[in-house]
């Protein structure tokens, strides 16, 4: 036996713990990634029977909670109260006429139409 037979006879000594540590560290760490996914599909159970849940005691096609304005009742405008838009009247005035457009002064120089 030479030097380098006996280098490789306790290089082959020494790795069966070498590869025994790896190989559990592999475990370890494949363990922990099962436990994270068996964690994860159950938080995402939860949350759809939450969700589910909270479908099932919600309004149907969200209903309205205040009674429906008389027609011929004025509506309020927050925005015309506080004085941010002009109040409109609430039918436009059909006997109104447009007013005339207005039109630049010509020169004595501008050409006839």
């Amino acid at each position: 036996m030479n030097v380098d037979d006996a280098v490789l006879v306790a290089d082959l000594a020494a790795r069966p713990d070498r590869s025994r540590a790896e190989a559990l560290q592999r475990l370890q760490i494949g363990l922990a990634g099962l436990g994270s996914m068996v964690l994860l599909i159950g938080l995402a159970s939860v949350i759809m029977q939450r969700a589910d849940l909270t479908e099932a005691g919600s309004v149907p096609d969200a209903a309205a909670t205040v009674a429906a304005d008389q027609p011929g009742a004025k509506k309020n405008d927050p925005l015309a109260e506080a004085g941010v838009v002009p109040d409109l009247p609430a039918q436009r005035d059909s006997e109104r006429a447009q007013e005339p457009a207005i039109v630049p002064e010509r020169g004595n120089d501008a050409p006839d139409q």
